[in-house]
């Protein structure tokens, strides 16, 4: 019998072998039969006009880095066709990825015009990273959700394939990327729709007049102002909320930029108010799986790796975004990547050096090879067949139309909106892989077990919108205002417990160094719970103490407490900053040695340049502090605290030390 087991085992342990070598051969195969990514003529490029060197487009790069086309060239594959400014030509490697995603990963088919945008790791090019200065003001004000990407670039892809029989292989492919670090996905599928519409009719030259527009009538990046921003004869409103923080702008709400004073070259003026630059449609994505939102809000949350599968880019892109906006206004601070593909540089990294044990990652994939190499991971989202979606919806058109041959292809220009009739399921079982095949359901497939209750009532309510035919709109506001509020209620306790590591004031001494703030305890803080905790705030019922001791050994809490605690610490800085610009330091000083007053008095110049430098920094761009006169009354009574340390000392050290 043991025998016979052992037999078994290793029969079986063979086979699993045999299946790795070959998943491991099909991949090999499949990156080896990957086209050539080339640039084609950058050299020939036209030149920057009038001399511009990379410093004239400080304010473009502010909003965009570069646009760029990609092409299929027969002898070469995807390749770099066009980049500008030239000044912002990619790296080799950055290239490479762009071009590779900058095409549908899958044999979907994608006929027409398909939107998606993708997110690409910066190259650790020392001088694109400098760069990255400009945006360390407006992050420290922003949302988190709004931050500028310090290590990644944002592209945002029209891509267009039609039938052209005068091609070679008889198929026009080719892709418009806007190359950004900001997260406005509203804003720049907005230009994405009008800069390629244009581009495909009027060429290269029209992408320059845009970029030079942008660069020079297009205003600083700031908080808290609302910009009209003109691109030919349309002009984007959008206002850039600032986050709850002790900064205010120093400008009003009124609108920045005046259009026709701007842009009266491109007339008549076309105004597209845009409510809001970076918040998505969540029902256009949820409304398959809402009976699992509650799942994704915990795996989310806790930063779990998931593999979000799909036909189309755009589905998929669009659905990885709506996942990371569960946890607003939390910072999802994991990895996610809007569309993934085998060609990436990050490929090994996030799919094969990580073993067994799969990176915190949000992936949107459309290549069917990614369910077998990702079978190891605990959650995969099935999105609903786009192209067979589109299949019924063309066959209902044959159906309904007396003359067929007026019938024309559909195309696929956004996220899927889903038939109302669709039900939503979900699996736990453990072969994932055997779900790759054409048929397998949409849904859920995931083994993890919630540590809440979903709210029926919610779902109840979604669902009544569903047959009433309530407008999408209203769907995501009410989706997006009871996730606002679950989330607030997980972290209003750790917000509370947090601001209690604050030393007390008695502890601040203007003749010592400042203290650090306490340190964070997972079960001093559970112990909080039952008398402040969720539970008081939230209708969900179940174990909320588990659900924070995961959240706790998650990235997003790492990232959550890493900002709170600079915070807290810069605090401390500033109150001891406060009480030495208070204390009798004449007092002090009676029985104090001149070298002891010295040192003082070099102590408080390092400090006050310490505060100048970060009241500069507050200050670039227009931005303020609320409690400006307050700093400026500490940095005065710092500056009358030198000056009377300096009067205590004979002429002769003052020279000495040049006070």
């Amino acid at each position: 019998m043991d025998n016979a087991g052992d037999q078994r085992r290793m029969q079986s342990n063979g086979n699993n072998a045999r299946n790795d070598n070959a998943l491991e051969e099909n991949i090999t195969k499949v990156i080896r039969k990957s086209p050539a990514v080339s640039l084609l003529n950058l050299d020939d490029m036209e030149a920057s006009p009038n001399g511009i060197t990379s410093t004239d487009w400080s304010r473009l790069s502010q909003w965009i880095q570069c646009m760029c086309i990609v092409t299929f060239d027969l002898n070469l594959g995807q390749a770099l066709e066009f980049v500008y400014p030239t000044e912002f030509i990619p790296t080799e490697q950055e290239v490479t990825n762009i071009c590779y995603m900058a095409f549908p990963d899958s044999n979907s088919g994608c006929m027409g015009d398909t939107k998606f945008h993708m997110r690409l790791r910066m190259s650790p090019d020392t001088g694109r990273m400098a760069t990255t200065n400009q945006f360390r003001c407006f992050n420290s004000d922003c949302p988190p959700a709004l931050k500028a990407d310090q290590s990644h670039y944002w592209g945002f892809v029209y891509f267009r394939q039609k039938r052209d029989p005068n091609l070679p292989r008889g198929y026009f492919q080719k892709s418009f990327i806007i190359v950004t670090r900001l997260p406005f996905f509203n804003l720049y599928y907005e230009m994405l729709s009008l800069l390629a519409q244009k581009y495909f009719n009027e060429g290269e030259e029209i992408l320059k007049q845009a970029c030079r527009q942008i660069n020079t009538e297009w205003p600083a990046l700031q908080v808290g102002v609302t910009y009209n921003l003109p691109l030919f004869e349309q002009c984007y409103q959008i206002l850039i909320p600032r986050a709850s923080s002790r900064k205010t702008s120093s400008h009003n709400d009124s609108p920045e930029n005046s259009c026709p004073d701007k842009i009266a070259m491109y007339k008549p003026i076309s105004v597209k108010v845009i409510a809001s630059v970076n918040e998505v449609e969540l029902f256009h994505s949820l409304s398959f799986i809402i009976d699992h939102m509650y799942t994704l809000w915990e795996l989310v949350l806790t930063a779990e790796p998931i593999v979000v599968v799909g036909t189309s880019p755009a589905d998929c892109s669009h659905m990885v975004q709506t996942l990371v906006a569960l946890i607003a206004p939390l910072e999802y601070c994991a990895e996610a990547r809007p569309y993934f593909t085998i060609h990436d540089s990050e490929f090994k990294e996030f799919t094969r050096e990580c073993g067994k044990v799969p990176p915190p990652l949000i992936l949107g994939v459309t290549n069917p090879f990614f369910i077998k190499l990702l079978k190891d991971w605990p959650h995969m989202l099935r999105l609903v067949d786009n192209q067979l979606n589109i299949q019924k919806q063309q066959q209902l058109a044959l159906k309904n139309a007396r003359n067929t041959s007026s019938v024309t292809s559909l195309t696929n220009t956004g996220p899927l909106k889903i038939n109302n009739s669709i039900q939503s399921t979900a699996s736990s079982s453990a072969g994932l892989a055997n779900s790759s095949s054409e048929g397998s359901t949409h849904g859920l497939y995931t083994k993890y077990k919630p540590f809440l209750k979903k709210d029926k009532t919610l779902i109840k309510k979604v669902m009544l919108g569903l047959k009433t035919k309530r407008p999408e709109h209203v769907q995501t506001a009410l989706l997006r205002r009871h996730l606002l509020e679950l989330t607030q209620s997980f972290m209003i306790p750790l917000e509370r417990y947090m601001a209690s590591l604050m030393p007390l004031q008695k502890d601040i001494s203007p003749f010592k160094s400042a203290p650090n703030a306490n340190a964070f305890k997972l079960e001093d803080f559970l112990a909080t719970l039952e008398l402040s905790g969720p539970h008081l705030t939230s209708p969900l019922k179940g174990d909320w103490k588990g659900l924070y001791r995961r959240f706790y050994n998650s990235p997003n809490f790492r990232g959550w407490y890493d900002s709170r605690h600079k915070e807290l610490q810069l605090t401390l800085q500033d109150l001891q900053l406060q009480a030495l610009s208070e204390a009798n330091l004449e007092l002090w000083a009676r029985d104090k040695q001149e070298v002891e007053i010295i040192d003082m008095i070099l102590k408080l110049k390092q400090k006050l340049n310490l505060y100048n430098d970060k009241l500069a920094n507050e200050t670039t761009g227009n931005w303020i502090s609320s409690n400006g006169n307050t700093a400026n009354n500490t940095r005065d009574q710092i500056l009358a605290q030198i000056n009377c340390m300096k009067e205590l000392l004979p002429n002769d050290l003052k020279n000495v030390v040049n006070i």
